[in-house]
């Protein structure tokens, strides 16, 4: 089992970035496939971005896909999301997950972080 911890979100003009980290305990990260989900309000939470063990097969959504980029660092059990030109609609709490199958449904993903809240100002 792992446990993880998400943090690095805030409040953000439109065009500015952040960098979301994610400290996984417990069992290795490197036994993960790790993703990246957000949740908005009055929506269900959306894919953003998954890696694989290895830290490569980047899939992104189609809204994020060119600005966001998820990264890994199993020696250091951390796993990244970098989000750069940021817009008034990515704003939403942000999940880090961890699970066995390579999968970019949050219903596969058992392990869950408490969620960053990001907010982009216009």
């Amino acid at each position: 089992q792992v446990q993880l911890v998400e943090s690095g979100g805030g409040l953000v003009q439109a065009g500015g970035s952040l960098r979301l980290s994610c400290a996984a305990s417990g069992r290795a990260l490197g036994s993960y496939v790790m993703g990246w989900f957000r949740q908005a309000p009055g929506k269900e939470r959306e894919f953003v971005a998954i890696i694989n063990r290895s830290g490569g097969g980047t899939p992104y959504a189609d809204s994020v896909k060119g600005r966001f980029t998820i990264s890994r660092d199993n020696a250091e059990n951390m796993v990244y999301l970098q989000m750069n030109s940021l817009k008034p609609e990515d704003t939403a709490v942000y999940y880090c997950a961890a699970g066995t199958a390579w999968s970019t449904h949050s219903s596969q993903y058992p392990y869950w972080g408490q969620g960053t809240q990001v907010t982009v100002s216009s």
